[in-house]
Protein backbone atom coordinates (compact mmCIF):
# COMPACT_ATOMS: atom_id res chain seq x y z
CA UNK A 1 0.00 0.00 0.00
CA UNK A 2 2.87 2.36 0.85
CA UNK A 3 4.53 1.66 -2.48
CA UNK A 4 1.25 2.31 -4.29
CA UNK A 5 0.75 5.64 -2.50
CA UNK A 6 4.29 6.78 -3.30
CA UNK A 7 3.83 5.79 -6.93
CA UNK A 8 0.52 7.69 -7.05
CA UNK A 9 2.20 10.74 -5.48
CA UNK A 10 5.02 10.64 -8.02
CA UNK A 11 2.49 10.31 -10.84
CA UNK A 12 0.55 13.32 -9.57
CA UNK A 13 3.74 15.37 -9.21
CA UNK A 14 4.88 14.47 -12.71
CA UNK A 15 1.49 15.56 -14.08
CA UNK A 16 1.69 18.88 -12.23
CA UNK A 17 5.35 19.76 -12.84
CA UNK A 18 6.96 20.37 -16.18
CA UNK A 19 9.45 17.71 -17.33
CA UNK A 20 12.21 20.34 -17.56
CA UNK A 21 11.66 21.66 -13.99
CA UNK A 22 14.93 22.01 -12.09
CA UNK A 23 13.30 21.67 -8.63
CA UNK A 24 9.99 19.97 -7.98
CA UNK A 25 8.40 19.73 -4.53
CA UNK A 26 4.70 18.85 -4.71
CA UNK A 27 3.01 21.50 -6.75
CA UNK A 28 5.91 23.96 -6.36
CA UNK A 29 8.14 23.85 -9.42
CA UNK A 30 11.08 25.99 -10.47
CA UNK A 31 11.53 26.19 -14.23
CA UNK A 32 14.72 27.27 -15.99
CA UNK A 33 14.71 30.85 -17.25
CA UNK A 34 13.11 31.21 -20.68
CA UNK A 35 15.26 33.42 -22.89
CA UNK A 36 13.07 33.09 -25.98
CA UNK A 37 11.22 36.35 -25.40
CA UNK A 38 14.47 38.18 -24.65
CA UNK A 39 16.12 36.95 -27.85
CA UNK A 40 12.99 37.63 -29.91
CA UNK A 41 12.66 41.09 -28.38
CA UNK A 42 16.30 41.92 -29.17
CA UNK A 43 16.07 40.70 -32.76
CA UNK A 44 12.78 42.47 -33.45
CA UNK A 45 13.95 45.69 -31.77
CA UNK A 46 17.04 45.71 -34.00
CA UNK A 47 15.02 45.07 -37.17
CA UNK A 48 12.36 47.65 -36.27
CA UNK A 49 15.01 50.26 -35.41
CA UNK A 50 16.67 49.82 -38.81
CA UNK A 51 13.29 50.00 -40.58
CA UNK A 52 12.32 53.07 -38.57
CA UNK A 53 15.60 54.79 -39.50
CA UNK A 54 14.85 54.10 -43.18
CA UNK A 55 11.34 55.51 -42.80
CA UNK A 56 12.67 58.65 -41.06
CA UNK A 57 15.14 59.04 -43.94
CA UNK A 58 12.18 59.09 -46.34
CA UNK A 59 10.34 61.59 -44.10
CA UNK A 60 13.40 63.81 -44.20
CA UNK A 61 13.02 63.90 -47.98
CA UNK A 62 9.94 66.09 -47.41
CA UNK A 63 11.73 68.55 -45.11
CA UNK A 64 13.23 71.74 -46.53
CA UNK A 65 16.28 73.09 -44.72
CA UNK A 66 15.17 76.75 -44.95
CA UNK A 67 11.72 76.03 -43.49
CA UNK A 68 13.20 73.77 -40.80
CA UNK A 69 15.67 76.50 -39.74
CA UNK A 70 12.80 78.99 -39.90
CA UNK A 71 10.97 77.01 -37.18
CA UNK A 72 14.16 76.96 -35.11
CA UNK A 73 14.76 80.72 -35.50
CA UNK A 74 11.08 81.59 -34.88
CA UNK A 75 10.11 78.76 -32.53
CA UNK A 76 6.51 79.74 -31.79
CA UNK A 77 5.17 76.44 -33.15
CA UNK A 78 7.87 74.48 -31.29
CA UNK A 79 7.06 76.40 -28.09
CA UNK A 80 3.34 75.57 -28.39
CA UNK A 81 4.29 71.92 -28.95
CA UNK A 82 6.55 72.06 -25.90
CA UNK A 83 3.68 73.32 -23.74
CA UNK A 84 1.47 70.51 -25.03
CA UNK A 85 4.10 67.81 -24.65
CA UNK A 86 5.42 68.61 -21.17
CA UNK A 87 2.49 70.66 -19.86
CA UNK A 88 -0.78 69.09 -21.04
CA UNK A 89 0.26 65.41 -21.13
CA UNK A 90 1.74 65.04 -17.60
CA UNK A 91 -1.13 67.08 -16.11
CA UNK A 92 -3.71 64.96 -17.96
CA UNK A 93 -2.06 61.77 -16.71
CA UNK A 94 -2.12 63.10 -13.14
CA UNK A 95 -5.80 64.12 -13.34
CA UNK A 96 -6.83 60.73 -14.80
CA UNK A 97 -4.89 58.81 -12.15
CA UNK A 98 -6.54 60.78 -9.33
CA UNK A 99 -10.00 60.67 -10.91
CA UNK A 100 -10.01 56.87 -11.35
CA UNK A 101 -8.20 56.26 -8.04
CA UNK A 102 -5.85 53.64 -9.46
CA UNK A 103 -3.14 51.88 -7.46
CA UNK A 104 -0.03 54.01 -6.77
CA UNK A 105 2.17 51.81 -8.96
CA UNK A 106 -0.35 52.06 -11.82
CA UNK A 107 -0.57 55.84 -11.41
CA UNK A 108 3.21 56.02 -11.79
CA UNK A 109 2.99 54.05 -15.07
CA UNK A 110 0.38 56.51 -16.39
CA UNK A 111 2.55 59.48 -15.41
CA UNK A 112 5.68 58.01 -17.00
CA UNK A 113 3.73 57.73 -20.24
CA UNK A 114 2.58 61.34 -19.94
CA UNK A 115 6.13 62.58 -19.34
CA UNK A 116 7.63 60.82 -22.37
CA UNK A 117 8.54 62.83 -25.50
CA UNK A 118 6.72 62.53 -28.82
CA UNK A 119 7.17 59.39 -30.90
CA UNK A 120 8.51 59.18 -34.46
CA UNK A 121 5.22 57.65 -35.68
CA UNK A 122 3.74 61.16 -35.46
CA UNK A 123 5.98 62.25 -38.36
CA UNK A 124 4.55 59.53 -40.59
CA UNK A 125 0.96 60.39 -39.69
CA UNK A 126 1.63 64.13 -40.06
CA UNK A 127 2.57 63.44 -43.68
CA UNK A 128 -0.68 61.54 -44.32
CA UNK A 129 -2.84 64.38 -42.93
CA UNK A 130 -0.97 67.06 -44.92
CA UNK A 131 0.62 68.48 -41.79
CA UNK A 132 3.68 70.72 -41.57
CA UNK A 133 6.51 68.17 -41.87
CA UNK A 134 9.18 70.74 -41.00
CA UNK A 135 7.36 71.54 -37.74
CA UNK A 136 6.69 67.85 -37.04
CA UNK A 137 10.34 66.82 -37.33
CA UNK A 138 11.58 69.85 -35.38
CA UNK A 139 9.04 69.17 -32.59
CA UNK A 140 9.99 65.49 -32.33
CA UNK A 141 13.71 66.35 -32.26
CA UNK A 142 13.32 69.11 -29.66
CA UNK A 143 10.98 67.11 -27.40
CA UNK A 144 13.37 64.12 -27.43
CA UNK A 145 16.32 66.39 -26.62
CA UNK A 146 14.45 68.31 -23.90
CA UNK A 147 13.15 65.05 -22.40
CA UNK A 148 16.56 64.55 -20.77
CA UNK A 149 15.74 67.42 -18.45
CA UNK A 150 11.94 67.66 -18.56
CA UNK A 151 11.18 63.99 -17.78
CA UNK A 152 12.96 64.05 -14.38
CA UNK A 153 11.37 67.41 -13.56
CA UNK A 154 7.82 66.33 -14.47
CA UNK A 155 8.17 63.00 -12.64
CA UNK A 156 9.50 64.82 -9.57
CA UNK A 157 6.50 67.18 -9.56
CA UNK A 158 3.70 64.69 -10.30
CA UNK A 159 4.78 61.41 -8.61
CA UNK A 160 5.40 62.85 -5.14
CA UNK A 161 2.11 61.57 -3.71
CA UNK A 162 2.71 58.00 -4.91
CA UNK A 163 6.44 57.25 -4.94
CA UNK A 164 9.93 58.70 -4.67
CA UNK A 165 11.00 60.10 -8.04
CA UNK A 166 14.57 58.93 -7.35
CA UNK A 167 13.38 55.32 -7.60
CA UNK A 168 12.48 55.80 -11.28
CA UNK A 169 15.43 55.04 -13.55
CA UNK A 170 15.55 57.11 -16.72
CA UNK A 171 17.45 55.43 -19.59
CA UNK A 172 19.38 58.42 -20.93
CA UNK A 173 21.23 56.09 -23.30
CA UNK A 174 17.89 55.03 -24.88
CA UNK A 175 16.85 58.68 -25.22
CA UNK A 176 20.20 59.44 -26.84
CA UNK A 177 19.83 56.50 -29.25
CA UNK A 178 16.30 57.68 -30.17
CA UNK A 179 17.68 61.16 -30.85
CA UNK A 180 20.52 59.86 -33.04
CA UNK A 181 18.15 57.48 -34.87
CA UNK A 182 15.95 60.48 -35.64
CA UNK A 183 18.47 63.23 -36.45
CA UNK A 184 20.90 61.33 -38.73
CA UNK A 185 18.31 59.75 -41.13
CA UNK A 186 16.28 62.98 -41.33
CA UNK A 187 19.44 65.00 -42.05
CA UNK A 188 20.36 62.62 -44.87
CA UNK A 189 16.81 62.88 -46.24
CA UNK A 190 17.01 66.69 -46.16
CA UNK A 191 20.29 66.54 -48.10
CA UNK A 192 18.72 64.26 -50.74
CA UNK A 193 15.75 66.62 -51.01
CA UNK A 194 18.13 69.53 -51.56
CA UNK A 195 20.28 67.81 -54.18
CA UNK A 196 17.80 65.53 -55.96
CA UNK A 197 14.24 66.80 -55.33
CA UNK A 198 12.65 64.51 -57.95
CA UNK A 199 14.17 61.36 -56.44
CA UNK A 200 13.24 62.62 -52.96
CA UNK A 201 9.55 62.61 -53.91
CA UNK A 202 9.75 58.97 -55.02
CA UNK A 203 11.57 57.99 -51.80
CA UNK A 204 8.95 59.87 -49.76
CA UNK A 205 6.02 58.02 -51.34
CA UNK A 206 7.63 54.61 -50.76
CA UNK A 207 8.71 55.52 -47.22
CA UNK A 208 5.25 56.78 -46.24
CA UNK A 209 3.69 53.45 -47.23
CA UNK A 210 6.41 51.46 -45.46
CA UNK A 211 5.95 53.70 -42.40
CA UNK A 212 2.21 52.98 -42.26
CA UNK A 213 2.94 49.24 -42.42
CA UNK A 214 5.64 49.62 -39.77
CA UNK A 215 3.26 51.26 -37.28
CA UNK A 216 0.84 48.33 -37.56
CA UNK A 217 3.73 45.84 -37.37
CA UNK A 218 5.04 47.36 -34.13
CA UNK A 219 1.57 47.08 -32.53
CA UNK A 220 1.25 43.40 -33.60
CA UNK A 221 4.76 42.51 -32.39
CA UNK A 222 4.14 44.18 -29.03
CA UNK A 223 0.91 42.19 -28.63
CA UNK A 224 2.75 38.92 -29.33
CA UNK A 225 5.70 39.65 -27.04
CA UNK A 226 3.64 40.77 -24.07
CA UNK A 227 0.63 38.50 -24.41
CA UNK A 228 1.22 37.17 -20.90
CA UNK A 229 0.47 40.55 -19.31
CA UNK A 230 -3.04 41.12 -20.63
CA UNK A 231 -4.72 40.60 -17.25
CA UNK A 232 -5.10 44.22 -16.20
CA UNK A 233 -7.45 46.47 -14.26
CA UNK A 234 -10.45 47.82 -16.25
CA UNK A 235 -9.56 51.29 -14.95
CA UNK A 236 -6.30 51.21 -16.89
CA UNK A 237 -8.19 50.23 -20.04
CA UNK A 238 -10.41 53.28 -19.60
CA UNK A 239 -7.44 55.58 -18.91
CA UNK A 240 -5.58 54.11 -21.89
CA UNK A 241 -8.57 55.03 -24.06
CA UNK A 242 -9.14 58.55 -22.72
CA UNK A 243 -5.49 59.61 -22.41
CA UNK A 244 -4.45 59.67 -26.12
CA UNK A 245 -7.83 61.11 -27.17
CA UNK A 246 -7.36 63.94 -24.67
CA UNK A 247 -3.82 64.52 -25.94
CA UNK A 248 -4.94 64.85 -29.57
CA UNK A 249 -7.90 67.11 -28.69
CA UNK A 250 -6.16 69.43 -26.23
CA UNK A 251 -3.09 69.73 -28.46
CA UNK A 252 -5.25 70.76 -31.41
CA UNK A 253 -7.28 73.34 -29.47
CA UNK A 254 -4.23 74.87 -27.76
CA UNK A 255 -2.49 75.20 -31.13
CA UNK A 256 -5.60 76.84 -32.61
CA UNK A 257 -5.88 79.26 -29.66
CA UNK A 258 -2.20 80.12 -30.21
CA UNK A 259 -3.10 81.19 -33.76
CA UNK A 260 -1.38 78.42 -35.71
CA UNK A 261 -2.65 77.45 -39.16
CA UNK A 262 -4.90 74.41 -39.62
CA UNK A 263 -2.15 72.14 -40.95
CA UNK A 264 0.10 73.08 -38.02
CA UNK A 265 -2.77 72.47 -35.59
CA UNK A 266 -3.07 68.93 -36.97
CA UNK A 267 0.68 68.52 -36.61
CA UNK A 268 0.76 69.70 -32.98
CA UNK A 269 -2.23 67.46 -32.15
CA UNK A 270 -0.45 64.36 -33.48
CA UNK A 271 2.82 65.30 -31.78
CA UNK A 272 0.99 65.73 -28.46
CA UNK A 273 -1.08 62.54 -28.43
CA UNK A 274 1.49 60.27 -30.10
CA UNK A 275 3.93 59.38 -27.29
CA UNK A 276 7.18 57.40 -27.35
CA UNK A 277 5.73 54.20 -25.87
CA UNK A 278 8.98 52.25 -26.38
CA UNK A 279 10.76 54.67 -24.04
CA UNK A 280 7.97 54.32 -21.46
CA UNK A 281 8.28 50.53 -21.58
CA UNK A 282 12.05 50.77 -21.04
CA UNK A 283 11.66 53.10 -18.03
CA UNK A 284 9.07 50.80 -16.44
CA UNK A 285 11.24 47.69 -16.95
CA UNK A 286 14.32 49.34 -15.43
CA UNK A 287 12.54 50.86 -12.42
CA UNK A 288 10.29 48.16 -10.95
CA UNK A 289 10.32 44.58 -9.69
CA UNK A 290 8.67 41.67 -11.57
CA UNK A 291 5.80 41.68 -9.05
CA UNK A 292 5.15 45.38 -9.69
CA UNK A 293 5.46 44.94 -13.45
CA UNK A 294 2.47 42.57 -13.44
CA UNK A 295 0.25 45.51 -12.40
CA UNK A 296 1.62 48.14 -14.77
CA UNK A 297 3.63 46.67 -17.65
CA UNK A 298 0.78 46.41 -20.14
CA UNK A 299 -0.30 50.06 -19.89
CA UNK A 300 2.23 51.32 -22.49
CA UNK A 301 0.91 48.69 -24.92
CA UNK A 302 -2.73 49.70 -24.26
CA UNK A 303 -1.83 53.35 -24.82
CA UNK A 304 0.00 52.55 -28.08
CA UNK A 305 -3.01 50.62 -29.41
CA UNK A 306 -5.48 53.41 -28.70
CA UNK A 307 -3.16 56.21 -29.81
CA UNK A 308 -2.83 54.38 -33.14
CA UNK A 309 -6.58 53.74 -33.35
CA UNK A 310 -7.48 57.41 -32.74
CA UNK A 311 -4.77 58.54 -35.16
CA UNK A 312 -6.30 56.34 -37.87
CA UNK A 313 -9.74 57.81 -37.09
CA UNK A 314 -8.25 61.33 -37.45
CA UNK A 315 -6.63 60.31 -40.73
CA UNK A 316 -9.86 58.79 -42.09
CA UNK A 317 -11.87 61.85 -41.02
CA UNK A 318 -9.42 64.22 -42.66
CA UNK A 319 -9.38 62.23 -45.91
CA UNK A 320 -13.20 62.22 -46.06
CA UNK A 321 -13.29 65.98 -45.34
CA UNK A 322 -10.62 66.64 -48.00
CA UNK A 323 -12.49 64.61 -50.61
CA UNK A 324 -15.80 66.35 -49.80
CA UNK A 325 -14.14 69.77 -49.87
CA UNK A 326 -12.54 68.95 -53.23
CA UNK A 327 -15.92 68.03 -54.71
CA UNK A 328 -17.47 71.21 -53.31
CA UNK A 329 -14.72 73.34 -54.87
CA UNK A 330 -15.18 71.59 -58.22
CA UNK A 331 -18.95 72.19 -58.13
CA UNK A 332 -18.42 75.88 -57.25
CA UNK A 333 -16.00 76.30 -60.16
CA UNK A 334 -18.46 74.65 -62.58
CA UNK A 335 -21.29 76.91 -61.35
CA UNK A 336 -19.14 80.03 -61.83
CA UNK A 337 -18.16 78.93 -65.34
CA UNK A 338 -21.80 78.25 -66.29
CA UNK A 339 -22.89 81.63 -64.90
CA UNK A 340 -20.10 83.38 -66.79
CA UNK A 341 -20.97 81.66 -70.07
CA UNK A 342 -24.67 82.52 -69.67
CA UNK A 343 -23.92 86.17 -68.93
CA UNK A 344 -22.17 86.64 -72.30
CA UNK A 345 -24.56 87.54 -75.16
CA UNK A 346 -24.79 84.80 -77.80
CA UNK A 347 -24.78 87.50 -80.57
CA UNK A 348 -21.57 88.93 -79.17
CA UNK A 349 -20.00 85.47 -79.13
CA UNK A 350 -21.15 84.72 -82.68
CA UNK A 351 -20.52 88.07 -84.36
CA UNK A 352 -17.53 89.14 -82.29
CA UNK A 353 -19.45 92.18 -81.09
CA UNK A 354 -18.66 94.45 -78.20
CA UNK A 355 -18.45 92.85 -74.73
CA UNK A 356 -18.61 95.15 -71.73
CA UNK A 357 -15.98 95.10 -69.01
CA UNK A 358 -18.54 93.80 -66.50
CA UNK A 359 -18.88 90.52 -68.35
CA UNK A 360 -15.16 90.02 -68.84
Amino acid sequence: LLDNSVARSLTENSSVCSPNATICNGTSCVLPEDNFNKILNTVLSTVLTIMLAMVMFSMGCNVELKKFLGHVKRPWGIFVGFLCQFGIMPLTGFVLSVAFNVLPIQAVAVLIMGCCPGGTASNILAYWVDGDMDLSVSMTTCSTLLAMGMMPLCLFVYTKMWTDADSIVLPYDSIGISLVALVIPVSLGMYVNHRWPHKAKIILKVGSIVGAVLIVLIAVVAGILYKGSWIISPKLWIIGTIFPAAGYSLGFFLARIAGLSWNRCRTVALETGMQNTQLCTTVVQLSFTPEQLELMFTFPLIYSIFQLLFALIILAGYRIYKRHRGKTKTDDMKTKEETKSKSVSPHATTNGGFISNETK
